[in-house]
């Protein structure tokens, strides 16, 4: 029997984080809620979750030092996953209210209010992932469970180095396309709740577990 991977849930008091718990013990990980550095840094893959206001999430992040982590998990080639605000905070920046939020700024884009006739866009829709990509694999065709009003709805990506693979991008619509995911190397990113996404949900789980 293979060895489990070892995932840390990040614990920085972002919401209900115990449905990621389980959904990532039903896939199979052995699963840490912490936020110590060495939790962060000497797991499998890291799971970082993150519901509510952009510049809350932030504002909590920084609070515990896990930007830091995070950003030493990336650098190093470690893998990361993030969902909802937790995959918007790695984008330039958001925009609240008229406040701007600085983000990680893995990803050009800004994060606003959708341009949709109803917001909060919540519940079921379809995605487009892009050919080869290994999260949605076997699952290119399911719906995925989201609750969000903002999102990232212009994707500008400029490969710097030509060696570079571009990320890899998946799309949803909600009176506008949006942004519905990012493959980019160790760093992927979901604006939907796979772990409230039944079994379409829970096999993209164990495909990120395939890939630690």
């Amino acid at each position: 029997m293979a060895e489990r991977k070892k995932v840390t849930v990040l614990d920085y008091g972002s919401g209900n984080v115990r449905s990621a718990v389980r959904a990532l013990e039903a896939a199979g990980a052995e699963v840490t809620l912490s936020a110590k550095p060495d939790d962060i840094l000497n797991c499998d893959g890291l799971f970082v979750p993150g519901v509510g206001a952009y510049a809350a999430v932030m504002q909590a992040l920084n609070d515990v030092g896990a930007i830091r982590w995070i950003g030493r998990r990336i650098a190093g080639g470690r893998p990361v996953l993030g969902i909802c605000v937790g995959h918007q905070i790695f984008f330039e920046e958001g925009v609240e209210h008229g406040v701007r939020t600085p983000g990680m700024g893995e990803w050009p884009g800004t994060v606003e209010l959708l341009k949709a006739p109803v917001v909060p866009h919540m519940g079921w829709n379809t995605v487009t992932p892009p050919e080869g990509s290994k999260l949605f694999k076997g699952i290119e065709n399911e719906r995925f469970y989201f609750v969000h009003s903002y999102a990232v709805q212009e994707w500008n990506f400029d490969v710097a180095q030509p060696k570079m693979l571009p990320p890899q991008v998946t799309w949803s619509e909600h009176g506008v396309p949006f942004v519905a995911g990012v493959e980019n190397g160790p760093l992927c990113a979901l604006q939907f709740h796979p772990e409230k996404s039944g079994e379409a949900g829970a096999q993209l789980l164990r495909n990120w577990l395939e890939t630690l």
